[in-house]
């Protein structure tokens, strides 16, 4: 299981209780369900791995990669013995990315926002308690900012998640606060309840967020949200990369490039479903 799974208190491996399937979910598909998620969001895990970070069985472990391997969904490298996301979970994973058809029309924009800034552009939708990343225009520099299509991070600590979160509804805002854990990763990172819903009113009234070394120390990322036809922070655009190029004599000129391509994206948008957030 990812450790944003775990954080948010997601019952573990083997500790479902017998009343798991009468409430709903279906306990073997859970594992399933988590056993992909963390091939996922790794480089490659042994059966063994898997079985320990996720406290099942081996024998759990192996009949779940052995049917999901029959699908496509996972597959194993014989020479080292780790699994991985088959090319099925690509095909799954792109349909949902086809649905919107965002991506496709924020490709060019990305690669336009990366030459205009010099730096990495993002995009990134809310999924849950994160941000999931969806697209990215990589710069050519050689220290850069780095987040491949799949990959997820904290809300608190993240440009794109703060520009969405700065327009969440207050009473569902006031809700995922509560649900959320607000890590430290530096200590720049916004950890309060209170310091959050500043910074994200500040958000609202310039229009973009700032990502000030919260994340990842070093690094800067600065974020607008994208609205779609229902005028609801459905998605972020972002440029990210080292505080030494990112300076704050850049800071505006970088920001407006930020908010002129999310507006150009926004509301060609259908209204978002499904994508983790509560309506």
């Amino acid at each position: 299981m990812s450790a944003e799974l775990r954080k948010r208190g997601r019952p573990r491996g083997r500790t479902a209780g017998p009343g798991a399937e009468d409430s709903g979910g279906i306990r073997a598909l859970d594992r399933a369900l988590d056993i992909l998620d963390l091939i996922a969001s790794s480089s490659g895990l042994t059966l063994s791995e898997i079985g320990q970070r996720l406290d099942m069985a081996p024998s759990t472990v192996h009949r779940v990669l052995v049917t999901l391997a029959a699908r496509g969904v996972a597959e194993t490298d014989p020479a080292t013995q780790a699994w991985h996301v088959g090319p099925t979970a690509f095909r799954h994973g792109s349909a949902f990315m086809r649905r919107s058809g965002l991506v496709e029309r924020a490709r060019p924009l990305l690669r336009r926002l990366m030459e205009q800034t010099g730096e990495t552009a993002n995009l990134g939708i809310l999924n849950g308690d994160a941000v999931l990343f969806l697209s990215q225009a990589e710069t050519h520099e050689t220290i850069r900012a780095f987040f491949p299509p799949g990959t997820r991070s904290a809300l608190h600590a993240s440009g794109i998640g703060k520009a969405l979160l700065a327009h969440v509804r207050p009473a569902q805002l006031r809700l995922m606060l509560q649900g959320m854990e607000l890590q430290r990763f530096t200590d720049k990172t916004l950890t309060e309840a209170l310091a959050l819903e500043q910074d994200l009113a500040r958000i609202r009234a310039r229009g973009y967020s700032l990502d000030n070394e919260e994340r990842t120390p070093g690094m800067r990322c600065i974020a607008a949200p994208i609205f779609d036809l229902s005028g609801e922070a459905a998605a972020g655009i972002s440029v990210s990369g080292p505080t030494l190029r990112m300076s704050d004599a850049r800071l505006e000129a970088m920001s407006e490039a930020v908010i002129a391509a999310a507006r150009e994206l926004s509301f060609g948008m259908t209204p978002a479903r499904g994508t983790g957030a509560e309506s």
